[in-house]
């Protein structure tokens, strides 16, 4: 059979968008209702309920449209979506779903009813269990927020999505594939790189994307190759014969085993003392250091009562030790 993959397509030009998805009309659902019906709930803080209640309607009436039920439950603190008769499309539940979790996350609601359109995806990601000191924590989320939030805004321009940071997690929405940048940039602010490094990159791939030329080619020769440079840590190689260097007899025997208290006590006898008598023992020695310490200071307060020499005196010693040496 002869192959027809070669053929000429003159309907298929530039301008045309393979990747593009159509939208979802009712028309398009053929099987009609749904036969079983599928939930989410998730729950919210506290401090989200005031604004939840305040935005509720709207979110209610963006979600009606793709025909799905909300409930918001504030004496249990929870949101729940549910599909119903009206739902057509399957997917809508889906994004629904990810609406009330990016809305329990602090993510406006204006800006979270845009994950019911299509082609715009969501992703929370998790950063508190990627660092382990609290402190270090801190200061690794407010690179990601950069001074006066320019770190963030200049993320959101070059992946064109919408990121916050809030508490423990990071929302982010979006193209799927800028949400793995993200991801990436996040994740590797975590881990002690810096976010501006991973901005120059961005940068640099979004002026080589310009180019028809260098469209379809390996960047790797365009883009920087940071190298960790922390020389004032710098690891000290194990040098095996320290001792030889040093002078001293080298032997790859280890020191011997120190003595432990207990083999102090029988070598001095000490461990087969009475009771009374290891606490007679601690007293005396208690005793002597406390007379000692007292002789000390009796000395140096009667320092300050001695008869400072003369200067008279010094001269006739010097005199007599010239007279000597004559």
């Amino acid at each position: 059979m002869p192959s027809t993959y070669k053929k000429d397509k003159p309907w298929e030009t530039d301008d045309i968008d393979k990747w593009k998805e159509d939208t979802f009309t009712p028309d398009q659902n053929l099987g009609g209702t749904f036969s079983e019906e599928s939930s989410f709930a998730t729950l919210f803080p506290k401090y989200r309920e005031l604004y939840l209640k305040q935005s509720w309607p709207m979110i209610t009436r963006a979600l009606e449209k793709h025909g799905i039920a909300c409930t918001l439950d504030l004496v249990e603190g929870s949101m729940t979506v549910k599909t119903t008769r009206k739902t057509y499309d399957p997917a809508a539940i889906l994004n629904a779903r990810d609406l009330i979790k990016l809305l329990a996350r602090s993510v406006p609601a204006p800006q979270a009813v845009k994950i019911m359109e299509d082609g715009v995806a969501c992703d929370v990601i998790k950063i508190r269990g990627l660092v382990r000191n609290k402190d270090r924590f801190v200061k690794r989320r407010q690179r990601i927020l950069g001074p006066n939030g320019s770190t963030l805004k200049a993320l959101e321009l070059l992946t064109q999505t919408y990121i916050l940071v809030q508490g423990n997690t990071v929302s982010v929405m979006g193209a799927y594939k800028p949400l793995k940048e993200v991801r990436r940039v996040v994740e590797d602010c975590m881990a002690n790189i810096h976010p501006i490094y991973h901005i120059k990159e961005l940068m640099i791939k979004r002026e080589l994307a310009k180019d028809p030329a260098l469209k379809d080619e390996n960047w790797d020769r365009f883009l920087p190759h940071f190298k960790k440079r922390n020389l004032s840590k710098r690891r000290k190689p194990f040098v095996v014969n320290e001792k030889k260097a040093s002078g001293k007899n080298y032997t790859p025997f280890p020191p011997p085993q120190e003595k432990s208290k207990v083999d102090l006590q029988i070598e001095s006898g000490e461990y087969f003392l009475s009771k009374a008598a290891k606490e007679r023992g601690v007293r005396e020695k208690r005793e002597e250091k406390m007379k000692d310490k007292m002789e000390e200071r009796k000395r140096k307060r009667e320092e300050a009562f001695e008869a400072p020499r003369e200067e008279g005196e010094r001269i006739k010693k010097k005199r007599k030790k010239r007279k000597t040496e004559d």
